[in-house]
């Protein structure tokens, strides 16, 4: 397993340059507005236990695992919380 940094890298490689979903496009306009920009974001500290199952990559990357959590305490921990909260998906 390598970094989440170089796996990022290697997927934008093999995907290319990919749209960024609506939901996380600013919309400073009224058109952009009418084009449903920022339209369903949900902003991660306004949920309950400050977590949003709200996916952040492009439509072709749905459900692709970048980040693993290590083998140390800490990490552990933190795999622990995100088994909780992501209920079994990107295989926690």
């Amino acid at each position: 397993s390598y970094l989440a940094i170089g796996k990022a890298q290697q997927l934008i490689k093999k995907s290319g340059n990919l749209a960024v979903p609506l939901h996380l496009r600013n919309a400073p306009t009224d058109l952009m507005k009418e084009l449903n920009y920022g339209t369903d974001y949900q902003y991660t500290h306004n949920q309950k236990g400050n977590f949003s199952q709200q996916e952040f990559l492009p439509d072709e990357l749905i459900n692709t695992c970048i980040y693993e959590t290590g083998n140390n305490p800490k990490e552990k921990q933190f795999h622990s919380f995100l088994k909780n909260h992501w209920n079994g998906k990107y295989g926690y």
